[in-house]
């Protein structure tokens, strides 16, 4: 069998080094270069389980001790299990892609050259999306918050997130405003101005009869009845910018 040991080298280098700069951005700690490329480069210590007549038990320990290395190398001793976790997260997450895709992970084929192509181009545009959609996810959890309002007889349970925009208050007792997108009949609603980029109206509001927020009641904000419909990481209701050192 014939085995192209530099092209083994070079897309194994690639592949590594994508993952470790991905797991990088996930668990968010900065890491020199240098130290991308030599905890790469000792990742590429695999290639010499080529040579080795061993079981499956030993190849998966093998593995397992060179993919520790190459993260102590890369971030450092503390925090190796969320690292080894995450970087086998995106490996999966990687190979799982390439599966799906049909690429062949052949080295003898005659006929390597466009499969690995695919590969160099595809690895970081997947890690990349996968990066930006976990994060996205993160941070849409992060200020979100489980919203309950009382106004008479009827009782909206809803999640609400952090819009530090919104920055809007009533121009009488500078109540913060809650905005919401369910239709409610209003018994003398507070008219509040609103200004947007290219915009300005008013904003029908309600004093509450109750507002929980994460268990929590909280007075002085008024509700209000948004014109447009509110999707912000599927929550339905935005809350203002005031309201984060008062949760946190």
């Amino acid at each position: 069998m014939k085995v192209y040991l530099d092209l083994y080298f070079l897309i194994n280098y690639i592949l590594d080094l994508t993952l470790l700069i991905g797991t990088s951005k996930v668990v968010r700690q900065q890491v020199k270069i240098s130290r991308f490329l030599l905890g790469t480069l000792i990742g590429n210590i695999s290639i010499l389980i080529l040579f080795l007549q061993v079981n499956n038990l030993e190849l998966f320990l093998l593995k397992l001790l060179i993919s520790i290395l190459m993260i102590w190398t890369t971030f450092g001793i503390r925090n190796t299990f969320r690292n080894t976790f995450y970087f086998y997260i995106l490996s999966i997450i990687l190979g799982g892609s390439f599966y799906l895709l049909d690429l062949s992970f052949d080295y003898t084929n005659r006929a390597y050259y466009l499969n690995y192509l695919v590969l160099i181009i595809l690895s970081p545009i997947i890690i990349y999306v996968f990066i930006k959609d976990s994060l996205e996810n993160k941070r849409c959890n992060t200020n979100k918050y489980l919203v309950e309002i009382m106004y008479h007889d009827k009782i909206i349970k809803t999640y609400g997130l952090i819009d530090t925009g919104n920055c809007l208050k009533d121009p009488y007792k500078k109540r913060g405003v809650i905005l919401i997108d369910y239709k409610i009949a209003i018994e003398r609603p507070i008219l509040v101005p609103f200004n947007a980029l290219n915009s300005t109206g008013i904003i029908r509001c309600f004093i509450p009869d109750k507002l929980i927020i994460n268990n929590r009641e909280y007075n002085n904000y008024l509700i209000g009845i948004s014109n447009n419909k509110l999707n912000l990481c599927g929550c339905r209701c935005i809350l203002p910018n005031n309201l984060v050192e008062v949760i946190c």
